[in-house]
């Protein structure tokens, strides 16, 4: 119980608690996003590590000059592209060993050729839109791998989702993260980050259940 809740104060005051590791360790912060973004779009058990709200931050300290706004969103591009990397080979490796017996109860043949069409059509759309979606985006690139989807076709996509992600999220932080509003109110937008897009995953999959 000690960690979980040490994890949602750190998730909803991401802001404070990233402040307070630049003044003790410095440079050190670099990593610690690197791994904060890589394990949260990598790791599928990992999925409620803080994503929007940490790369707003992120650029909101950029624009304030804590942090190097390049090598920032250097460094969180290259974890977020290869997080996903991983989550794709990690199902793609694991999913034909799960389902090697067709007879088995863990096999369903028609649902994953439903599933390699769906990602052979609509993956890339599929992978761009979850990098805005807290949790689905976790889920999607391993899914994708089960999946079997083209690794080429995965990788472009995937690379242009991580772009618009980080560079988004990270630059609207940048400009707006000096606004008094935002300065005050800074807690309720980490809570609208994580909730609305949360909110529109949940109300998706109930109607088309």
């Amino acid at each position: 119980m000690d960690i979980i809740s040490a994890l949602f104060d750190f998730i909803l005051h991401v802001d404070k608690h990233l402040a307070v590791f630049v003044q003790t360790y410095g440079v050190w912060v670099y990593a610690l996003l690197f791994a904060v973004i890589f394990v949260e779009t990598g790791v599928v058990v990992m999925p409620f590590l803080p994503g929007d709200s940490l790369l707003f931050v992120v650029g909101a300290m950029c624009g304030a000059g804590l942090l190097s706004y390049p090598l920032a969103v250097g460094i969180l591009l290259a974890a977020a592209v290869l997080g996903d990397q991983c989550n794709y080979s990690v199902g793609r490796y694991f999913g034909p060993r799960v389902f090697r017996w067709e007879q088995s109860r863990w096999f369903n043949k028609s649902a994953f050729d439903k599933a390699h069409n769906f990602y052979e059509t609509y993956g890339g759309f599929t992978i761009i839109a979850a990098r805005f979606m807290p949790f689905l985006r976790t889920f999607v690139p391993f899914v994708g791998g089960v999946a079997q989807m083209d690794r080429a076709k995965f990788t472009l996509f995937n690379v242009v989702g991580a772009a618009l992600w980080v560079l988004g999220i990270c630059t609207a932080g940048y400009f707006l993260g000096s606004v008094p509003w935002v300065q005050a109110n800074l807690d309720k937008i980490i809570w609208a980050l994580i909730l609305v897009p949360g909110t529109v995953v949940l109300v998706g999959a109930l109607r088309s259940r």
